[in-house]
């Protein structure tokens, strides 16, 4: 995937994943943008991992099924990101 899909993908996921998740994560666009990023790695990762059992580092394509897994992962990411800095969300 060439820079251009990885900033869109990166900016649309982190966008749906803060707006899903509960509470208020800062950042602005470049906190939102890296987090849609990890968050494409981390749920392409998983996706892999759940389907062929074998754990390797993935990324999702520029796609509704890739946009999808990006923003699950972009999710749990917040979810870790909040455990680790110790921050309630209500």
């Amino acid at each position: 995937m060439n820079l251009l899909a990885w900033i869109v993908l990166g900016l649309l996921a982190g966008a749906l994943a803060k707006a899903i998740y509960p509470g208020h994560q800062g950042g602005g666009i470049l906190g939102t943008l890296l987090l849609g990023i990890v968050g494409a790695f981390l749920g392409g990762t998983l996706a892999l991992l759940l389907t062929t059992g074998s754990l390797s580092l993935a990324a999702p394509t520029l796609s509704i099924p890739g946009v999808a897994l990006a923003v699950l992962g972009a999710i749990i990411a917040i979810f870790i990101w909040h455990q680790i800095n110790g921050r309630r969300v209500y």
